[in-house]
């Protein structure tokens, strides 16, 4: 391994297969209707892959969240049970040297909905001022840092496509060039009723939205069916320490045109890969041009692992999930990339050597 590449030290996750530090482990989920405690008055049957409700102190000693926005409670719990899993003691870091990058596709919609609903209703004179610095796509980050003390870059990657293949990049870069030491990366929305009936209205869903018969082909739908939830990982120089390794990120690069399998190839530098980690942005990938476009860079040979359907539901922020499920699945040694597209030309890709 070459020395300083950013190594991922850690995992966290809050998502429909529950709070987990570390890999998920690999298990069939189902979508579940809409669960009673969400006020959802939708015609008839909607299903999507919902987080469970928990209380975010259970996770975390002394956790409060009770003004927070669900994306922000967590980020929290994802980015503590990530540090937890690296074996960090941040009482022995530097941590004006910990970066926090986060990457999320709506933000914090719950709050961001709540504070115009009373404007709407009580003018802007009659709104809450306490709810409005929760409504910020940037309040996940800074409750991260905040709740442990950390001073370093604060970065909130908000965009269409590969928001969280570009705030791995972003992180990445930061550690390679000596801006930090220690680095935090998130990603992950909440899903809310007005967000669904976008989906809906944009005739994004797939059709096992409706029919449960349907479901066990969720994957051959070019149309998701909607998820939520945030992952975490740790991300730290190679040997700054004795630590586990998931994966090493060599190298990585996004671009919204050109030629993807021309700049690939050259990113990859001749390296043969043996997985391809298939982070569709809500399209499975054996339904996308990504599946194309995966062997026109790797031949026949290599391994290609298409988007479970909860992180399919991820539309712009499912990589990190992506990720954490592919190495809990798949034989972890050799070359892997991650690999996202947008449109024709659009795409993001993350060389990553894997122990």
């Amino acid at each position: 391994m070459t020395a300083n590449l950013p190594i991922v030290t850690g995992i966290g996750s809050v998502s429909p297969y529950g709070s987990l530090a570390g890999l998920i482990p690999p298990s069939l989920l189902e979508p579940s209707l809409e669960p009673s405690s969400t006020p959802w008055a939708t015609r008839g049957t909607r299903r999507a892959f919902l987080v469970d409700p928990f209380r975010p102190a259970s996770m975390v000693t002394g956790l409060k969240t009770r003004r927070l926005d669900r994306l922000s409670a967590w980020a929290l719990v994802a980015a503590s049970l990530a540090i937890q899993d690296a074996g960090i003691d941040l009482a022995t870091v530097d941590r004006y040297r910990v970066a926090v990058i986060f990457a999320t596709g709506f933000g914090c919609v719950e709050l961001t909905e709540s504070f115009y609903r009373s404007a709407a209703e009580n003018g802007w004179s009659g709104t809450d001022p306490i709810t409005f610095p929760e409504t910020l796509t940037n309040a996940p980050a800074a409750h991260v840092a905040l709740l442990h003390g950390l001073r370093g870059p604060n970065i909130t990657v908000a965009g269409k496509s590969f928001a969280g293949e570009s705030a791995m990049i972003q992180a990445a870069s930061l550690i390679r060039h000596g801006q930090a030491e220690l680095a935090i990366v998130l990603a992950g929305d909440t899903l809310t009723k007005p967000v669904y009936e976008w989906y809906e209205a944009a005739n994004l869903l797939s059709p096992s939205c409706y029919n449960s018969d349907l479901l066990a082909n969720a994957t051959g739908f070019v149309r998701f069916v909607p998820s939520e939830g945030v992952a975490a990982l740790v991300l730290e120089p190679a040997g700054s320490r004795e630590a586990q390794s998931y994966a090493h990120l060599r190298s990585g690069r996004w671009a919204a045109g050109g030629q993807p399998a021309e700049s690939i190839r050259q990113m990859l530098g001749g390296a043969v890969l043996n997985l391809i980690v298939c982070a569709g942005n809500g399209a499975p990938c054996a339904a996308s041009p990504l599946a194309s476009l995966a062997r026109r860079i790797a031949g026949p040979d290599a391994a290609i692992v298409p988007p479970q359907a909860v992180a399919a539901g991820l539309a712009d922020t499912g990589a990190l999930l992506h990720l954490i499920l592919a190495l809990s699945g798949r034989p972890r040694s050799g070359q892997a990339l991650l690999l996202a597209t947008s449109g024709e030309t659009g795409f993001a890709a993350i060389h990553l050597e894997l122990p």
